[in-house]
């Protein structure tokens, strides 16, 4: 097998098998989990480059939990030692102190020697890690953080719509969030285009669902599109080329590529974008792949703002 990008998590077959959430706690209302939401009391870790960790920031913003749940922006470039504080002043976290979101996992498992990752929910006066589950973090944040609430907060898991939440965001995470991955991290030719035709196979049932409805659920926004939204955004930035994903761009499927443009237009998407980091984050820091490291100037991404025509 040729040298992969990440051995651990790489199967015989060469497929790209992501690593279990090793931290797992729940941050509930009642405080019944051992971890009670309360303002301040928490800082979330993020990469502004990584999809996961993007759903957070997104849904952090529309609920509007900016003063409940301190943020914390890691540099986009992970080296071999992790995820690193070097947008901050002296290199370290402000609140939390450290250098690397590498030493708040060693202080909750001394033991642990698996691959950190963000989005980490990282409870301040410990210093401890909570949770790096990212998808229930989004989904506890929309749930359990109600008093916290804007009071025009948008409820984005719906008692009414959880199920069919829940149908429609397990096929997009199989084959569309992970699958850019199973593609760019394949160790193998047969590897790579299975994930590959199960990847366009459900962007062409998402782009029949999304012809003739604006939103994935019902007629409104849900964590479903969030979810989608985070590859969407990154997918001729990075995973077109980078990743190998080249049947089509995101801008030459017409229904994709107008829903993707109704939410980067939409106050809480858009935004919270940041291209610079998207791009340096995969094509520097996965030197298997991209071993120039050499991060390409385009695409265009003026055409974002363009009208979408939808809704």
């Amino acid at each position: 097998m040729a040298t992969v990008q990440f051995g651990k998590e790489t199967s015989k077959r060469g497929e790209f098998v992501r690593q279990v959430n090793r931290f797992t706690d729940r941050i509930t209302a009642d405080g019944s989990s051992g971890w009670r939401a309360e303002p301040g009391r928490y800082r979330l870790v993020v990469s502004l480059a990584c999809p996961w960790a993007h759903r957070s920031v997104i849904v952090r913003g529309l609920l509007g939990l900016e003063d409940a749940i301190s943020l914390a922006v890691v540099d986009p470039v992970r080296d071999e030692r992790g995820w690193r504080f070097t947008l901050d002043e002296d290199d370290r976290d402000p609140v939390l102190g450290i250098e690397f979101l590498s030493e708040a996992y060693l202080r909750t498992d001394p033991s642990f020697e698996s691959r950190v990752t963000v989005p980490a929910i990282v409870d301040v006066e410990s210093g401890r890690v909570v949770t790096n589950d990212y998808p229930r973090i989004t989904l506890d944040l929309s749930t359990e953080w109600r008093a916290f609430h804007r009071p025009d907060a948008p409820d984005l898991y719906p008692e009414a719509l959880r199920a069919e939440i829940d149908e429609v965001i397990e096929p997009i995470f199989q084959n569309v969030n992970n699958g850019v991955y199973r593609c760019g991290f394949a160790g193998s030719q047969e590897a790579y285009e299975e994930a590959y035709d199960a990847l366009f196979a459900e962007l062409d049932r998402l782009s029949a669902r999304l012809a003739n409805q604006r939103y994935l659920v019902g007629d409104q926004l849900t964590e479903a599109d969030v979810r989608l939204f985070t590859t969407l955004v990154r997918f001729d930035a990075v995973y077109h080329g980078h990743f190998k994903c080249n049947r089509n761009k995101l801008a030459e499927m017409p229904v994709l590529w107008a829903y993707a443009r109704d939410l980067f237009q939409t106050p809480g998407f858009g935004d919270t974008v940041d291209f610079d980091h998207i791009k340096r984050h995969y094509y520097y820091t996965h030197d298997a792949i991209n071993p120039t490291r050499i991060i390409p100037k385009g695409p265009d991404l003026s055409n974002w703002h363009e009208p979408h025509g939808r809704g």
